[in-house]
């Protein structure tokens, strides 16, 4: 037993210990940093870029680099915003007359329904009755749920927290930029030369990796952005620009994406009686889903080496364990472990 207690088991089993504590209950919380630190890794290159281009000393560079990459993010999302609400009003305005159709729709299929089983055996037209009165007050029920008063307060105290994530995340992401150098020193000092050569070789590898992991990302994006505006150009050519563009922005979202748009948007046209079309949203949300879950880890493993197998398993892990985050986290992990496993940190070549 005394063999066991030595100092060097002593260390591991207390960094162990405080990895675990940092996972557990620092990682949660520091979500805004982490992802602080990881943007501004990506945009390093830029910022290099910008100080050897300009000859800037490094603090210009960032300024310059900070100020053009929130510019592009706030015209993003102004414009996207405007579009949505001008579209949200126009609704609005147009509510009362889909109440009127929607009426008229649901007179349509009483009297169909009655003509249907008229003739029929009175148990028989008991049972459709109440089946299709059972459909209607979930359909009701599930709308109440989602508009219900204490979800939407919920929602709305939540908007404090994000805020003050953002401007965290903002203040730490620019502080980040400015020390990344030093920060890169500061962590060599602390290695030897054979770890510090695996280390630089890990960080070439993972930028690259990175790189590809957001040119890809961005490849599918468009993808999906042609082929939502060639579908919306057919079926509904007055929407095509300003919804296949929603969409585009919305699809990043993992498992669910253009289906929050189209989904919604075909069952109404299913209720107010245009099946024709609702038919055609239908099959162009199966079409983008398949696109996504089939050309994307696809199109990853090519960008970032590895196998489609890894890719899917690793975003499918992530989603789980990490929620929305963990679609991005789980093959970045995968990444990390490969690239470790290259480098020699970690040896895999045992036999059983």
């Amino acid at each position: 037993m005394s063999r066991w207690l030595t100092k060097r088991n002593f260390l591991i089993f207390i960094s162990i210990l405080i990895i675990l504590f940092i996972l557990i209950f620092i990682l949660p919380v520091s979500i805004p940093i982490i992802l602080a630190l990881l943007t501004a890794m990506l945009i390093e290159p830029l910022v290099k870029l910008t100080e050897t281009k300009f000859k800037w000393k490094r603090k210009l560079s960032v300024i310059v680099v900070f100020i053009f990459v929130l510019a592009v993010v706030a015209v993003s999302i102004y414009y996207i915003t405007t579009s949505l609400i001008g579209k949200l009003i126009q609704f609005t305005k147009d509510a009362p007359n889909y109440l009127n159709k929607l009426s008229g729709v649901w007179i349509d299929i009483q009297s169909k329904m009655f003509h249907f089983t008229s003739g029929m055996p009175e148990d028989v037209e008991k049972t459709i009755k109440k089946e299709i009165d059972g459909v209607l007050n979930s359909l009701k029920e599930s709308l109440i749920d989602l508009l219900d008063y204490n979800k939407i307060l919920s929602l709305a105290a939540e908007i404090p927290n994000f805020l003050v994530s953002l401007i965290v995340f903002l203040i730490a992401l620019f502080l980040f930029m400015l020390e990344l150098p030093e920060l890169k020193k500061m962590a060599y000092r602390h290695l030897t030369e054979k770890t510090a050569e695996r280390v630089r070789f890990m960080t070439t590898r993972l930028n690259s990796v990175l790189f590809g992991f957001m040119k890809a990302q961005l490849l599918v994006s468009f993808i999906i952005l042609a082929v939502s505006f060639v579908g919306l150009l057919f079926i509904a050519p007055k929407y095509a620009v300003i919804m296949s563009f929603v969409i585009w922005v919305i699809d990043v979202i993992p498992i669910l994406g253009s289906i929050i748009i189209l989904a919604p948007w075909s069952l109404y046209q299913f209720i107010s009686g245009d099946i024709a079309m609702g038919t055609k949203l239908a099959i162009l949300a199966a079409i983008l889903l398949i696109i996504r879950r089939t050309v994307e880890p696809k199109v990853m493993g090519n960008q970032i080496g590895l196998s489609p197998l890894p890719t899917l398993i690793g975003m499918f892990i992530g989603l789980k364990l990490f929620g929305v985050l963990g679609f991005f986290i789980g093959p970045l992990i995968v990444i990390l472990f490969n690239t470790a496993r290259e480098a020699g940190i970690i040896k895999m070549d045992f036999k059983i």
